[in-house]
């Protein structure tokens, strides 16, 4: 028997993704306030794809941005997780973090909860090194997100991919590594 979920945090369970999930990622894909932060929206086909490569990655690799389900109801609430990355740019390839939550959910913890255990399971499972963290420097709320799991400031940089996007163009990285973490593990 499968287990429902690779790991867990206090209130959510972190999985690779299923066919059953393409309605209600897609759905948060769609949404202009969720992807206020990103060039558009997603189409169901784009969100077919991004699953398509989730799984992929997850194979290859043993992560990806995970599904998350709320552990009380087994709702899907999007996803937080790890991601290979290989755009053009100085701190490339990377493994970033990174979380998109329907609107519902956000303001209840839930990107904060998820990214820390995602944290843990990058250094103390998957054996990574480093983890970094963009976002448009405009995005305050995931830039609070990384500020609050440990993930210190590098720089900012105009993103390679957001070029024609004048509003979000202007990004910031974030990162922490294996040692730095495990120094914030044993002094919290």
């Amino acid at each position: 028997m499968l287990l429902p979920y690779l790991f867990t945090s206090d209130r959510l369970g972190f999985r690779n993704w299923q066919s059953t999930d393409l309605n209600k990622m897609a759905s948060i894909n769609a949404d202009q306030e969720v992807m206020q932060f990103f060039p558009s929206t997603q189409t169901k086909e784009r969100t077919q794809q991004f699953i398509d490569r989730m799984q992929k990655q997850y194979a290859e690799r043993g992560y990806c941005y995970f599904a998350v389900e709320k552990l009380t109801t087994e709702e899907l609430i999007g996803f937080v997780g790890l991601a290979y990355q290989s755009f053009e740019a100085p701190f490339t390839p990377c493994v970033d973090i990174g979380w998109r939550l329907a609107k519902e959910h956000w303001n209840q913890g839930y990107a904060t909860e998820g990214a820390k255990r995602c944290l843990q399971y990058a250094f103390q499972e998957v054996d990574l090194k480093q983890i970094c963290a963009t976002a448009p420097a405009i995005n305050l709320a995931s830039i609070g997100v990384m500020k609050k799991i440990g993930l210190q400031f590098d720089y900012e940089f105009e993103h390679p991919l957001l070029l024609n996007h004048d509003r979000i163009r202007k990004c910031v990285l974030y990162s922490i590594d294996a040692a730095t973490y495990q120094e914030q593990g044993t002094t919290s």
